[in-house]
């Protein structure tokens, strides 16, 4: 089969062996995958316990060609959730816990083996290229969003850094859910672009006095950010007294002082959330099917062209998921 593998050389389309799946696995012959901050860091060398040759890829949807005796996956389009053994405790992962792609192999390839419990129909609703969108960003938002944040319906959230996957996808999620919705980002064509797909209020925050300017939209009860930095500090500034602010990501990295005073004076809640349990990817795909969301896509490579869509990815010019179809 074709796949994109990353070695010590690079990345490369390379013929390599089909994967051989055991009993308790399914065969996925698949259509699409799409890529996310994960892979790029790995390309890059900046991820954990980096094993090479990989082949990268989190998301993907396809056909089930092969499944285990019993299950009614075989012949259905599936999608994978790729949070692999999170163990027995909902409130955080176990030890064991990996994410689909490095170590194991991804889905930047024709087909794939993978456990029947990760393994779910695709909502009906979708394209391909839509659902291959879904997995890591779904799952990631929906346990920021509505798990650890607790999100409810009449609340107002500001989600940060809209234009990615996961902010865009928690966006999609939040006003599904009846949220009052705020976006900041430091791109204004992103601004204008969420606020296209419906969100309530958008904030540049390279504007003078942003901070203000999100709070006169608030009072803010949530905010969901995967930006961290410096910024954590203006957060605490905007959300009510008794809010909570849930991170799931830190592109600007460490914060440089935290101001503790203003989360233990205001009752602060802050909480932090990784990628989600089989039940919070389970959850998310009934609540995108029944409210008929759907994945906002950048763009769409083959294969071969897959190493342009990482260079979009590294430019962070995209706003929405960068899809790669497999076939």
């Amino acid at each position: 089969m074709l796949a994109l593998v990353l070695d010590s050389d690079g990345l490369a389309l390379r013929d390599v062996p089909s994967p051989v799946c055991t009993p308790d696995q399914v065969r996925v012959r698949l259509h699409a995958a799409a890529l996310n901050h994960r892979d790029v860091y790995i390309t890059e060398g900046k991820y954990a316990r980096i094993v090479l040759p990989a082949i990268l890829g989190s998301d993907g949807c396809g056909e089930a060609i092969q499944a285990p005796e019993g299950s009614h996956l075989a012949g259905r389009r599936v999608v994978i959730d790729p949070s692999l053994e999170w163990g027995d405790d909902p409130r955080a992962q176990g030890p064991g816990f990996t994410v689909l792609g490095m170590p194991t192999q991804g889905t930047l390839a024709e087909e794939i083996c993978i456990d029947v419990q990760y393994v779910h129909e695709a909502p009906s609703h979708l394209t391909d290229e839509q659902a291959a969108a879904l997995p890591l960003a779904g799952v990631t938002a929906w346990r920021a969003l509505m798990v650890q944040g607790a999100l409810q319906p009449h609340e107002t959230v500001l989600i940060t850094g809209i234009g990615g996957g996961v902010a865009l996808m928690a966006m999609q999620l939040a006003l599904a859910a009846g949220a009052r919705v705020i976006v900041s980002s430091t791109s204004d064509e992103k601004l204008e672009r969420a606020a296209a797909l419906g969100a309530h209020a958008t904030v540049n925050v390279r504007s003078d006095g942003w901070t203000r300017a999100a709070s006169q939209h608030g009072p803010v009860d949530l905010i969901v950010d995967s930006v961290g930095g410096e910024y954590i500090n203006d957060y605490t500034n905007i959300v009510r007294p008794g809010g909570r602010i849930s991170v799931y990501g830190a592109s600007r990295g460490m914060v440089p002082t935290l101001n503790i005073h203003r989360i233990f004076w205001k009752q602060i809640t802050l909480v932090g959330s990784t990628m989600g349990t089989g039940q919070d990817f389970t959850n998310m795909l009934n609540f995108v099917s029944v409210n008929k969301i759907v994945p906002v896509v950048d763009s769409v490579y083959s294969l071969a062209e897959a190493p342009l869509a990482f260079e979009r990815m590294r430019s962070g010019a995209q706003s929405g998921k960068l899809v790669i179809r497999c076939k």
